[in-house]
């Protein structure tokens, strides 16, 4: 399969892409550093709304992990913008670019977080369980629902719960 990988150089993304590329699946990564075409990278830069639409014409799948690290620095104000604007600005951009394609990715995995559930105590929780409330929550719901063109253009979308 031809796949897309933002996030790549993360530690899920560069699990995940070694073991695509181990398993024969050919590789192109979304990246905001320049580009290095031995690796198969391709520019884009989320903040700015760019990315080259023509680049990801026939990809069979799409796997979506960037974003704003949560585990690294203090959550100031500016730090939760960050995290909030990296991924629905960048999910967004992913998604209106794929649905837009002529011929786009079977399935989108955009990656979420356990966060949308808030903290719901002892519940035992499932991805039918509602969203919980809270920063990491809001942002969950935006971030989910940023890929929402993507899933309108009849793309599958999923969403793992990271």
């Amino acid at each position: 399969m031809k796949i897309l990988v933002t996030g790549a150089s993360g530690l899920i993304g560069s699990a995940l892409t070694a073991r695509l590329t181990d398993a024969g699946h050919e590789v192109a990564r979304l990246v905001r550093s320049p580009p290095n075409p031995e690796r198969r990278e391709i520019p884009w830069d989320p903040a700015a709304a760019r990315l080259d639409a023509a680049a990801l014409e026939g990809f069979d799948a799409a796997v979506h992990l960037a974003g704003e690290s949560v585990a690294q620095g203090r959550w100031t104000e500016a730090k939760k913008r960050r995290i909030r604007s990296s991924r629905v600005q960048g999910t967004r951009l992913l998604a209106e670019t794929l649905a837009r394609l002529s011929q786009p990715p079977k399935i989108l995995v955009s990656a979420s977080a356990i966060g949308y559930y808030g903290d719901q105590g002892d519940q035992v929780l499932d991805e039918g369980s509602p969203p919980g409330s809270g920063f990491l929550a809001d942002v969950c719901r935006q971030w989910e629902a940023a890929a929402d063109p993507a899933r309108e253009a009849g793309i599958r979308v999923v969403h793992p719960r990271i």
